[in-house]
């Protein structure tokens, strides 16, 4: 039979919403049917998500998918970026706009946390990196700040709320719930002594569902709207983007690691247990739940986004230069390009990204480079030869934490189809490259979906099955599709 369903990717700048489908004797067919804008806004001095305009886009997204696929989608997962939430009361009504993890409030709250609990003792728990803007740490600063919450009122990170929009029951996905810095890494279950440092009731936090649950069916005024999804499950994928982005590259075996390169990288290994060394906390490693119960073991490094803010500025200097004139240019560099450090904190930070790229190199040893947009290849090349630099430090950490001996890397997201810098990456690491997909969360979540409709049809049949090559190859499959669809556009 035929099946299709619906991936939803929210992402902090943009969201995106994909039709997929499968058919016996049939290519696998998938193309992006909406894609939206993404901002938080200002008000009363605080961040907050506009979550009218996001419901909105979602429901649209939804209505053209619907619109394609009048036989009938069989399921709809949506996966998004971390840590934000919203608080519902008992009825499951919005009690206030959700805030932007960017939001200043935070700025004090961990120092104020690790007098209760140790950085150190939260890591030995939770194996994630304290980042202020965790759930954790805005929770915490929720209740000091005496944030006025009825009895039974709990949270929910944003994808699952949009699930719970719909009518699925109130769940925390396990891929989302380690971001939150609350789950025992160990345990895989909700840390009661965290949540009592932080003074939180541990009766407020959903329960906790696998990746790949089968959620149930809309509620019913969403059926009446979208006839085709009458019959859909609701389904919880990797409902957060880098798992399902993880989860598409099939980078499981003992000797692959995998770097999804985009405007942030995010590079490491898949492990069965969660590596909770002292050690791993100093180099900035993070335990993030992966499918399957596994670990996935990984390190944030900057990202192209250091590129993306240089071409603003060249641009707006007078030259705005096409990314593979860019690349091809940068080429003729070589990889003997100055190198600076990708992660120091002045390259987090937008604006003037030239000039703050020349002050890191200055602090190597380097002399500057020129600002002129006609020298912007000599500057990307000094990007590209710095990331691969970090990628292969960040490997050479996680072998040495791990104890295991790298020979592949999978490069997924838009950075897989940057030739030059995967070739620089081969080199720095000597390790051979292959290339995962570019829209690497929405095919890992529409592939979760197809292999939980599967799962499920195989368990009705008394059998089980849950196979990490199958989803990659799912997942590469509908990366296929999309690249296909794009083609055919001359995009």
């Amino acid at each position: 039979m035929a099946t299709a369903c619906i991936a939803i990717d929210l992402g902090a700048e943009s969201g995106r919403v994909l039709l997929a489908r499968r058919a016996p004797a049939r290519a696998l067919e998938a193309s992006i049917v909406y894609r939206f804008r993404n901002h938080p806004v200002e008000r009363e001095g605080g961040l907050y998500w506009d979550l009218a305009y996001l419901e909105r886009e979602i429901e649209r997204g939804v209505d053209a998918a619907a619109a394609q696929a009048s036989e009938g989608i069989a399921s709809l997962g949506v996966d998004g970026w971390a840590v934000d939430y919203i608080w519902l009361d008992a009825a499951g009504c919005v009690l206030a706009p959700p805030r932007c993890y960017r939001d200043p409030r935070t700025e004090s709250a961990m120092p104020q946390l690790w007098r209760q609990i140790p950085d150190a003792r939260l890591y030995a728990l939770t194996g994630v990196q304290s980042l202020r803007f965790n759930t954790l740490y805005q929770l915490y600063a929720d209740r000091r700040d005496h944030l006025a919450l009825p009895e039974g009122a709990g949270w929910l990170n944003l994808p699952e709320y949009f699930l719970h929009h719909m009518g699925a029951p109130a769940v925390s996905e396990y891929t989302m719930a380690t971001h939150t810095q609350m789950l025992d890494g160990r345990r895989r279950a909700w840390s009661e002594e965290i949540f009592t440092a932080a003074g939180l009731k541990l009766a407020a936090a959903p329960r906790l569902a696998e990746p790949g649950t089968l959620l149930g069916p809309l509620a019913e005024r969403w059926r009446r709207r979208w006839p085709a999804l009458a019959a859909a499950q609701l389904i919880a994928p990797a409902c957060h983007d880098t798992a399902s982005a993880i989860a598409a590259t099939g980078a499981d075996a003992l000797d692959t690691a995998f770097l999804i390169s985009g405007t942030w990288s995010l590079i490491g290994c898949v492990l069965s247990e969660p590596c909770l060394a002292d050690a791993a906390r100093a180099a900035g490693f993070t335990n993030q739940g992966g499918i399957g119960g596994s670990i996935y073991f990984l390190k944030n490094v900057n990202g192209l986004w250091l590129l993306e803010e240089c071409r603003r500025a060249w641009s707006a200097a007078g030259r705005a230069w096409p990314l593979e004139e860019l690349i091809a240019a940068a080429g003729e560099h070589g990889q003997g390009a100055p190198i600076f450090p990708v992660n120091a904190p002045e390259l987090l930070l937008p604006g003037n990204m030239p000039e703050r790229i020349n002050r890191e190199l200055s602090r190597a040893g380097h002399a500057p480079l020129p600002l002129s947009p006609a020298a912007a290849p000599r500057m990307t090349a000094s990007i590209f030869a710095s990331l691969a630099d970090a990628y292969a430090r960040s490997l050479e950490q996680a072998s040495a934490l791990t104890g295991r001996r790298f020979t592949r890397l999978v490069v997924a997201g838009g950075g897989s189809r940057n030739h030059l810098l995967n070739a620089w990456i081969a080199e720095r690491t000597g390790l051979q490259i292959e290339h995962g997909p570019a829209e690497a969360s929405l095919a890992g979540n529409a592939a979760l979906q197809f292999a939980a409709l599967e799962r499920d049809a195989l368990r009705r049949a008394g059998q089980t099955s849950w196979s990490s090559p199958a989803l990659a190859e799912l997942a590469g499959e509908i990366s296929a599709a999309l690249e296909s669809k794009t083609a055919g556009r001359g995009a």
